[in-house]
Order: C-alpha cells, then sequence, then structure tokens
C-alpha cells in the first residue's frame, strides 16, 4: 500500500489534471491548486500521437478524446507548391490511430470533467508561497493565508515553474531563436490528414482538431532576441511567411487571417532540469522539468506520460523514495531525448533557412522517424 494518501499538484494544466486523474484512479487523495481563478485555456490546436493517446488511455479518457477531435494517420510532408515527398508520425499503437488532433480547450475540457468526475480537488486563484519540504512530508504556505501538510507535492506549474525555481534553484529556459504561429480555420473539403509544408524562411503545418475544424501553425525564425511583436503587425507578418506557399490548402484559408486576436504568437523555449527531478518529498512532471519545443510534437504527451508513470508506482510501491527512483529512471531518459533531438531538428531547420551547409550525415526525416519509433515503446 501507498505511503502516498494526500497529494498536493501545483498547476491545472494538461499534466497537472492528469495526475490529479491518475491519482485519484489509483485510489489516493489529490488536491490541485491553480493560480487562475477560472480556466482560460491559451493556444489552438495540439497533436496527439499514439504514445499520448495510449496515455489518456491510462485516465480513462482516449475514446472520448478521440470522439471530440479527429484521428488521422501520418501527416503528409509536402513541398510549398503541395507536392507530397513523404510522411512522419508514430506508427498506430494497437486500436490507436498515428495521430488526434484535438483543440487544447476540448482537450483540457475532457480531462477537466474527468478529474471532477473522479474526485479530484479544486483550489482556485492560489498558488504556493512557501515550502518546507521534509523528509517525510511537505509542509505548504499558500498565497491565500491558508496552509497544508502533504505526504508528495508535485509541481506541474509549467516552464517557469515556482515549484522548480523554489526546491531547486532558478533554471531558466532558453529561447532558441525561432516561433511559432498558430490560426483556427474551418475545416476544407478533402483535408483528410495533417500536411506539413516546407518552405524556404519557414515550415507550415494543417492540423485537423475536430470533424469540422483545422489548425495552421507557422515555424520561423525572428532572431536572437526573443522578440515581442505588437498586435498590429502579426497579421502583415504572418502572411508575408504564406506568400511563397501556393498549395491548395493553404491558398484556400489564406484569406480567412485578417483578425490579429486570432494569431496565437509564442517565442519557442526549452528546457531540461538537470536530474534528479525530486527532492524529499518534491516532485517535477511535464513542462516544469523538461519544457521541449514542438518539432516532434511531444511535449503535452510527455507530461501525460509522467503522470501516468508516477502513480502507477506510487500505487504499488509503498515506499515514497523508491518511487521517486523508479520514476527518474523510467522518465529522464525518454524526456530528455524527445528535449534533445526537438533542438537538433530546430537547429538543423535554421541553419537550412539560412542557406548553411548541414553537418555530415545530418537526416532531419531519419531522425524523427528514429525518435518517434522510440516513442511507440512502452513507457
Amino acid at each position: 500500500m501507498s505511503a502516498a494518501k494526500k497529494v498536493l499538484i501545483v498547476g491545472g494544466g494538461i499534466g497537472g489534471l492528469s495526475a490529479g486523474i491518475a491519482l485519484c484512479r489509483a485510489g489516493i487523495a489529490a488536491e490541485i491548486v491553480e493560480l487562475q481563478s477560472e480556466f482560460n485555456v491559451y493556444g489552438v490546436g495540439i497533436i496527439q500521437q499514439a504514445n499520448a493517446l495510449r496515455a489518456l488511455d491510462a485516465l480513462g479518457v482516449a475514446d472520448e478524446a478521440m470522439r471530440r477531435g479527429s484521428p488521422y494517420g501520418k501527416v503528409k510532408m509536402c513541398a510549398p507548391h503541395g507536392f507530397q515527398f513523404g510522411e512522419t508520425g508514430t506508427p498506430p499503437i494497437g486500436r490507436f490511430p498515428s495521430h488526434n488532433g484535438i483543440s487544447r480547450k476540448i482537450l483540457h475540457d475532457v480531462l477537466y470533467e474527468a478529474a471532477q468526475e473522479n474526485g479530484v480537488v479544486f483550489r482556485m486563484g492560489i498558488t504556493v508561497e512557501h515550502i518546507n519540504n521534509q523528509p517525510d512530508q511537505v509542509e505548504v504556505q499558500f498565497t491565500d493565508g491558508s496552509s497544508g501538510t502533504y505526504d508528495l507535492l508535485i509541481g506541474a506549474d509549467g516552464v517557469n515553474s515556482k515549484v522548480r525555481n523554489l526546491i531547486f534553484g532558478q533554471f531558466t529556459p532558453r529561447y532558441i531563436n525561432a516561433s511559432v504561429w498558430r490560426f483556427a480555420f474551418p475545416r476544407p473539403a478533402g483535408l483528410e490528414t495533417g500536411y506539413m509544408y516546407f518552405g524556404k524562411k519557414t515550415k507550415l503545418g494543417l492540423i485537423p482538431m475536430t470533424a469540422d475544424t483545422i489548425y495552421m501553425f507557422v515555424v520561423s525564425s525572428e532572431g536572437e532576441d526573443n522578440p515581442f511583436i505588437p498586435e498590429e503587425e502579426l497579421v502583415p507578418r504572418l502572411k508575408a511567411y504564406l506568400e511563397e506557399y501556393s498549395a491548395p490548402f493553404v491558398q484556400e484559408v489564406l484569406p480567412q487571417i485578417t483578425d490579429p486576436k486570432g494569431v496565437i504568437y509564442r517565442p519557442l523555449e526549452t528546457l531540461m532540469t538537470p536530474a534528479p527531478w525530486y527532492k524529499n518529498r518534491v516532485v517535477l512532471i511535464g513542462d516544469s522539468a523538461h519544457a521541449t519545443i514542438p518539432q516532434l510534437g511531444s511535449g503535452a504527451a510527455l507530461a501525460i506520460e509522467d503522470a501516468v508513470v508516477l502513480a502507477e508506482l506510487l500505487e504499488k510501491e509503498s515506499a515514497i523514495s523508491s518511487v521517486l527512483e523508479q520514476y527518474m529512471e523510467r522518465r529522464y531518459e525518454r524526456c530528455k531525448l524527445v528535449v534533445d533531438v526537438s533542438n537538433t531538428l530546430s537547429e538543423w531547420e535554421q541553419m537550412e533557412w539560412k542557406g548553411l551547409p548541414l553537418p555530415e550525415g545530418a537526416n532531419m526525416g531519419a531522425l524523427m522517424g528514429k525518435t518517434l519509433m522510440v516513442l511507440t515503446q512502452p513507457i
């Protein structure tokens, strides 16, 4: 029987909700504190590859995510004018397809509903102020003046994690000289799967989210200064990047980009916290431990897997210290691989955009394929 009877989760995003569901399903009381007073999900869409669906199935929500999302096969890789020269994505795993596209808000709703059904306790509008992290328990002071004592604290509060900074010290995410632009559209007739187009200075993806909607992402290099772009420049700059893409699907949605408030722009940052991701009774999951850029579409998947593995170990093993050691053994190398390969792919992309030769033996397709195959392996 687990020594963890009561667990505090800091952060109510994808990783935090997944941890709450997994813990309650394992018979462990879970409480989530979320800084926002109400959920206002940022972003447009998300790609769930087969390994992400497998992890969601362990939470009992994979079928609902696919029902509300849009399952599809491998992504077609194309030239700017639409010629297909390859495909990418994890192979199907059992009954799970290569991908499921879904709105971030819909995925959050699916997880939130499951968390409520499983008995997760939510405290909105507060977070941790002080953590007294002891070998046998963790005492927490919250920002509303209240306090609590827990067997374990899970930091799931993102790339700028307050939990990480309080317990492990200051680790600053690294901007990788690239940014991503996203915009949602009605789904064009005939778009049956995901598409990725490779231009001279950018790459562009069209990803199904539901039966009726898709989102576009564009990855660009905005220089070395992590630039802020004023709202009035978002639409013209995004459209300028799209000028070289004559592919029919891109041309069909291009005229719909008119509202700058619909453009979701974000500089890309990466972080790999050194091992171990735990100290006494505090442990990190998801972006608080390993924030990755979207080159492999695996950031959310890794957070969900972290939650599933941690809860599985807590249910089976009585000693929390042993659980956390095993958690690191099962998660560190897998997560580091995704972070490192994603960074390498981004570096190679930017070299190509600058007209520089790639390192000898560099092969983006082969590296992506090899890494995605690793992700099909059991977690």
